[in-house]
């Protein structure tokens, strides 16, 4: 199992991040469009396969340790299942963390909860994918 970071061939906007087996990477080389494994449903997956928001693959890089891989694609539709184009759509207002300084110790049990369903039991919080 490898790293698969998908990014926009024309761009270099990173889409989405995802697993592939050794079948993923040979669906992939031999079609041409991006296949993934689920960790979730523990199976390959085609990305589009039911939304239609395929993946064009134009290039292939590893990196130097050979445990992860780059994707460029020509990218069809939404590469996020929320229907963004990117996964990556939130940024985080680093100035406005750095002027609150939160500290874990004034988090309550409420944000844990939140925390420790979406670390440990993500189905829970967001749906089996």
């Amino acid at each position: 199992m490898v790293i698969a970071v998908v990014q926009d061939y024309k761009t270099s906007q990173v889409l989405m991040v995802a697993y592939m087996n050794k079948e993923a990477l040979t669906k992939t080389l031999k079609i041409g469009i991006g296949h993934y494994w689920s960790t979730s449903r523990d199976k390959l997956w085609l990305k589009g396969e039911s939304s239609g928001n395929t993946q064009k693959v134009k290039e292939i890089f590893t990196d130097c340790d050979m445990d992860t891989v780059v994707l460029k694609v020509e990218q069809t539709g939404a590469a996020c299942h929320e229907g963004y184009y990117s996964c990556f759509f939130r940024e985080l207002d680093i100035d406005k963390i750095n002027e609150s300084k939160t500290n874990l110790e004034d988090l309550d049990e409420s944000d844990l909860k939140i925390i420790a369903d979406r670390l440990f039991d993500p189905e829970d919080v967001y749906g089996k994918q």
